[in-house]
Formats: structure tokens, sequence, C-alpha cells
């Protein structure tokens, strides 16, 4: 649990991993879902990179999983809010798959 998140305050989380195909595209992802800051204060989210493989968790081209974790005071509020962000996620995977070039040769494959 982050270190300015306490389980007594916010009891309530959860963590949503999505896997992408390459660490720009995660990047950008995290970029953009960061700058909407939660306006709750019963509700906090650390957003974070990851390796979908533990042994190169250290290499940053490998981080390839954008990994967003909420905290709430209450199941209501933790709902509320991923759902909010889920509107949001949408929104940007959206824009990905119709302007960036490697969405689209990705989405060849389908």
């Amino acid at each position: 649990m982050s270190a300015s998140v306490s389980a007594t305050e916010f009891p309530y989380n959860l963590t949503i991993s999505l896997p992408l195909p390459t660490n720009r595209l995660a990047s950008s992802a995290l970029r953009t879902l960061e700058v909407d800051a939660e306006l709750s204060p019963f509700v906090k989210r650390t957003l974070t990179l990851t390796s979908p493989d533990r042994d190169q968790a250290a290499d940053e081209a490998a981080k390839t999983v954008l990994e967003t974790t909420y905290y709430a005071t209450t199941n209501r509020m933790l709902r509320v809010a991923v759902n909010g962000f889920m509107e949001s996620l949408g929104v940007v995977l959206g824009v990905m798959e119709e302007l960036d070039v490697d969405a689209l040769e990705m989405g060849d494959a389908k």
C-alpha cells in the first residue's frame, strides 16, 4: 500500500492492470490519465508502469503494463471513481487505436 494511504482511512481498494503492446503506449496512457487528479478527498489513486515479467522489472522498455490502484473510504466511492476512470481509459484507448501507428498495426491483427 502507498505510504500516503492508510488502510484504516481507505479500507477499500482495487488494482487494475492493463497490458499494452509497447512501453511507449503504456507511458502515453500513464501521462494522459495522471493529469486528472481525483477530486474527492475520499478516494486516492496511484498510477505506475510495471513489467509483465518480474525478472525484467528494472528494464524501462519492458514496462508495458499500466497498473492503477484505487483506495477509497467506502465501496460506493471506489465504484464511482473506477467507473469514471474506465470512461477516461476508454477515450485514451480509442484515440490510440485511431491515431497511433503502433496501435493501428496491432488492430490489423484482429
